[in-house]
């Protein structure tokens, strides 16, 4: 019935019928796996004991039937791996602490509940993930700070990677083919009418819940079925957008590198705390190319040595549009600093992640700006010359 070698056992360890097609292993009690220990499931598994201090291998193994894993207890498993037609449908949390095999199948965890997942934890990573290999529901990570998530729904996978600032306790995603205005996970809809000034469009195909409390950024995915080309004219026109809890509506959580084209491609996001979003998804940004009125707005010359001259960019008139975009390139066109609600604050300093933590003094030379003006209907390109001046 299954192949079980090499297990320590004090338990009440049962093979218990459920219907006439499918029998279960119901664990009342205490099992643990060898290290050279190799576990064969074929039917469904059932704890409600410790299963949780295992080394060796536990694979599920089925050609005809779904496989589910269930019980009070969460069981952690060493090495993984699923070769299931029908997948395997978790409705208790599994822990994974070193490898996990995707060789057949998906994974499947309820979709309105984040708190059941396929959990990796700390140095474990996971092999064979594809269309029809990955997480459709939701994954999870302990004590990590960069994860792909081997995320999807129906036959696509979907990844999201995440780099934090510091590890993760414990951060969860899941991918919905949904249109955000109707979709049927959640007990509220995410009107894409309702969004801050600089975001253009939002998708209505598809988006993640992404969870975790450190700041990270966000890697988020397309295919063709995204239909990504009716969110910009150009990939650089796109941006991540969430869905802010505070403020009920779509925030532009920015795009500080793209690749690939319209029918495949990634996007990454600028630094934001998930949990303090409900979904994210891909948008279009405010297209800084359009036509608007133009004012004269001289060039500056910028000495930030803390001398009290020069040391801030001082844009004039940006008192009266408190909402706008500075976006400052160097001679590259390379965005070297972009800043929404401009208050006077740039002192030579990038902030477009050019490093993972911390902010870059940018050489002395000549560099453009771009400040759109949105309250005043106004965009304005200048020429800046920074002197990255020694402190007396």
């Amino acid at each position: 019935m299954n192949i079980i070698k090499h297990i320590i056992v004090n338990c009440i360890f049962w093979a218990v019928a459920l219907a006439p097609a499918q029998d279960a292993v119901h664990n009342y009690g205490n099992i643990q796996i060898h290290e050279t220990a190799m576990v064969g499931f074929h039917m469904d598994v059932i704890n409600d004991g410790t299963f949780d201090e295992n080394l060796g291998l536990v694979g599920f193994y089925n050609e005809n039937n779904p496989i589910t894993v269930s019980g009070a207890f969460a069981p952690v498993f060493y090495d993984t791996e699923v070769s299931i037609n029908e997948g395997l449908y978790l409705e208790t949390n599994v822990g994974i602490l070193n490898n996990f095999n995707f060789i057949h199948g998906n994974v499947f965890t309820p979709r309105d509940r984040s708190n059941i997942s396929l959990k990796f934890s700390e140095d474990s990573f996971y092999v064979g993930e594809g269309n029809n290999t990955k997480i459709d529901g939701y994954g999870s990570i302990e004590n990590k700070d960069t994860f792909t998530f081997p995320v999807g729904d129906d036959n696509r996978i979907r990844p999201l990677t995440i780099t934090s600032e510091s590890v993760n306790v414990l951060a969860k995603c899941a991918y919905f083919f949904e249109n955000p205005n109707t979709q049927s996970t959640f007990d509220k809809n995410f009107d894409t009418g309702v969004r801050d000034f600089n975001v253009q469009g939002i998708s209505n195909k598809e988006f993640w819940r992404l969870e975790g409390d450190s700041p990270t950024i966000a890697t988020l995915s397309w295919d063709d079925k995204s239909n990504i080309n009716m969110l910009g004219e150009y990939l650089s026109d796109l941006t991540v957008v969430g869905w802010s809890k505070s403020q009920k509506k779509w925030l532009n959580l920015g795009n500080t590198a793209q690749d690939g084209e319209f029918s495949f491609g990634s996007i990454t996001s600028d630094t934001f705390i998930p949990n303090e979003y409900e979904i994210i998804t891909i948008g279009g940004a405010v297209d800084l190319n359009e036509t608007l009125t133009t004012i004269d707005l001289g060039n500056y010359y910028l000495t930030p040595n803390g001398d009290g001259t020069n040391d801030f960019l001082v844009i004039d008139g940006i008192s009266e549009s408190p909402n706008n975009i500075l976006q400052i390139f160097n001679r590259y066109g390379v965005m070297v600093y972009y800043k929404e609600n401009y208050r006077d604050e740039f002192v030579g300093l990038s902030n477009r992640n050019m490093l993972v933590k911390g902010q870059m003094g940018l050489a002395s030379g000549v560099y453009y700006y771009i400040i759109i003006l949105n309250d005043l209907k106004i965009k304005h390109q200048g020429y800046l010359y920074l002197s990255q001046a020694v402190k007396n």
